[in-house]
């Protein structure tokens, strides 16, 4: 479908990639990986003829068409999200248009143009509204926004609505620049989904770990100025990355100790006649050389220590009898809502559930129409939102609001931290008020990171970073000690931070106090009942007795309820056991808040710290023996 043969650019003297060579056939799933700079989104410029490659040349067959969702922006103009979204040609968009015209003018007639019916039916016609339709829910739209201007929605549900129109368009190749960028948790799952049996190649770049796991099927990595194949999903190819790594590394090596040699001889002998041809043979040998290049330094295994946040008492916030609406839209009606010391809580749920608002009635940026929120002892909250920027000083460096902390930090720690998050180099000079609003997100990151709160709420904080920074925030909150509440869309993500789920749908909170992938098992299993997919276990099957006589027959039936029953009270003894040491734990949890809220426990050497221990060590050991209660009840409802 798509042959690349030979491509070289460069810009301002820099080459970004050279001889690159690719065959995409209609079957392809490639993730294009590298660096921010390396030249991802040239080279998908190259390909939509946008840029002209210095050297080599791109061959589509005949007929291929090629689709593109940008990264950020894409136009819009008087269509409503219906119209941009069965967008799929000029020829379909002009016939639908006079199709519309005229029954809106003429609403019980039929338009005499036949032909302009045929034609509009020969492209798909309102198969295709069909189509965009059910792809528009899927993205998480209302039957209510169809009709809308697609130029009132935001940004991010403009390029959810571009999308869309690809996706019912279907063309040969799909090119996808952080597709997962303006999605929330359930649509990307949809679309995750529906890019698995989509018809078409798809060549995208993703920062996403999970997406490309799930998708993907070959890593195309711009190293060195070079494009590199490895076969596999983003897991895959970093086992081979480290693999190909170690091997350069060695090679490197190897010619660097052979170069130190030869050069050694040269210095030695090139001031005397005897030897001063063997010495310039040496220097004509190591020019011929081809140069092993230096192997790069791997950012994403920086080490270092962030500061930590003052303790805090054990409930750390606490939500009750919240009642809250967007006019006639009720949000919440009596909702309470809980968290405490150490936890790391993802809001996850359907668009439009009421994860944000929660996050903002717990930050207090939303003050509820009822209800009271509380905050722990000692406890303080900080909160980030991609809007949340009104932190930075327009006319301040980089560089100066990342030192601009209460914190003690020298200057080469901040440099490190910021090259974390992208800003490299003479980046750190730039004024806040040339940034984007990416970058501005970024430093609003790590200006939290640098003086933490502890309790730390985050409204997708991976958006505008790359992988490698993503882990280094991981590596961030991993070391944090305080609580952290979250919503997020990158499973990777949610998978390395999260020990705790609350579901947020028609204005309930569900509660999962487990990690995310138990979550989705459960989750999983419901549907399956609830779409009665559900097989009954072997021991609710009855032993086979078409040979025994009744007597014997009611005999192996009573037989085999004993055993059940037997089974059933054996499960319900270690249900009420786990009950019975959550029971305590709890008791004991409670009995431990009331004496550190007790001035006299802090005037006992080590009374305090000692009470603060034993509840750190209780609350973890709560969060196993309920996930394991969760686990076991689950098993006595089969009975």
């Amino acid at each position: 479908m798509l042959t690349i043969s030979g491509i070289a650019k460069s810009f301002g003297g820099r080459t970004l990639f050279k001889d690159v060579t690719l065959h995409i056939d209609r079957r392809s799933r490639f993730g294009l990986v590298g660096p921010n700079g390396a030249g991802k989104s040239t080279f998908f410029k190259i390909l939509l003829g946008e840029e002209t490659p210095d050297e080599g040349q791109t061959d589509f067959e005949r007929g291929v068409v090629v689709g593109f969702l940008p990264q950020e922006s894409a136009s819009v103009g008087d269509e409503t999200v219906l119209e941009l979204a069965t967008a799929i040609s000029e020829e379909f968009c002009e016939l639908r248009k006079r199709l519309v015209a005229w029954d809106n003018a003429h609403p019980d007639e039929i338009d005499p143009h036949d032909d302009v019916h045929t034609q509009f039916n020969e492209l798909g016609g309102y198969q295709i509204e069909a189509k965009a339709k059910k792809i528009l829910s899927g993205l998480s739209f209302r039957n209510s926004d169809f009709d809308r201007p697609a130029k009132e929605l935001s940004g991010g549900w403009i390029m959810r609505a571009h999308l869309a129109r690809l996706l019912v368009q279907e063309p040969d190749l799909l090119l996808l620049d952080e597709p997962t960028n303006h999605l929330d948790l359930e649509s990307l799952i949809w679309l995750q989904i529906y890019l698995k049996s989509y018809p078409g190649a798809i060549l995208m770049i993703s920062h996403d770990r999970e997406f490309l796991n799930q998708l993907i099927s070959s890593i195309v990595e711009i190293r060195f100025g070079k494009f590199v194949k490895f076969t596999g999903n983003y897991d895959d190819y970093l086992v081979q990355r480290d693999h190909a790594d170690a091997q350069h590394l060695a090679a490197y090596k190897s010619q660097q100790r052979e170069i130190d040699r030869l050069m050694r001889f040269v210095d030695r002998f090139r001031s005397k006649n005897t030897k001063a041809t063997q010495a310039q043979s040496k220097l004509r040998q190591i020019d011929r050389m081809e140069k092993v290049e230096a192997p790069l330094s791997d950012e994403s295994s920086i080490s270092f220590s962030f500061p930590q946040p003052d303790r805090a008492g054990q409930r750390v916030i606490r939500l009750k009898d919240i009642h809250h609406a967007y006019e006639k839209n009720i949000v919440y009606q009596g909702m309470e809502f809980e968290a405490e010391r150490g936890q790391r809580i993802v809001l996850v749920g359907p668009n439009g559930a009421g994860k944000s608002t929660l996050l903002k009635i717990l930050a207090d940026v939303v003050k509820p129409q009822s209800g009271e929120r509380e905050l722990g002892h000692k406890v303080r909250a900080g909160y980030f939102s991609q809007n949340r920027i009104d932190v930075l000083n327009p006319d301040s460096t980089v560089l100066e609001e990342g030192l601009d902390t209460p914190q003690r930090v020298t200057e080469e720690f901040v440099r490190t931290v910021l090259g974390c998050f992208l800003f490299r180099g003479d980046d750190v000079f730039k004024k806040v008020s040339v940034l984007s609003g990416g970058e501005k997100s970024r430093l609003a990151l790590v200006k939290l990171l640098m003086d933490p709160p502890n309790l730390l709420l985050m409204d997708e904080p991976t958006t505008h970073l790359d992988m490698a920074s993503i882990e280094a925030l991981i590596a961030a909150l991993e070391q944090y000690r305080g609580t952290i509440i979250f919503i997020s869309h990158d499973v990777y993500f949610i998978k390395a931070i999260a020990d705790h789920v609350v579901r947020v749908q028609d204005g309930e909170l569900r509660q999962f106090p487990a990690p995310y992938q138990y979550y989705v098992d459960k989750m999983a299993e419901e549907q399956k009942v609830a779409a009665g997919f559900q097989t009954p276990s072997a021991s609710a099957r009855p032993a086979p007795v078409s040979q025994a006589n009744r007597k014997e027959q009611r005999r192996l039936e009573a037989a085999e309820r004993q055993a059940k029953s037997k089974v059933k009270r054996k499960q319900q003894e270690i249900v009420k056991a786990l009950e019975a040491r959550i029971a305590s734990l709890e008791k004991r949890q409670a009995e431990l808040v009331a004496l550190l809220e007790d001035p006299g426990s802090y005037e006992k050497d080590g009374g305090a710290a000692g009470y603060n221990r034993e509840l750190a060590v209780g609350q973890r050991e709560l969060i196993k023996l309920t996930a394991e209660w969760e686990a076991e009840s689950e098993k006595l409802t089969a009975f």
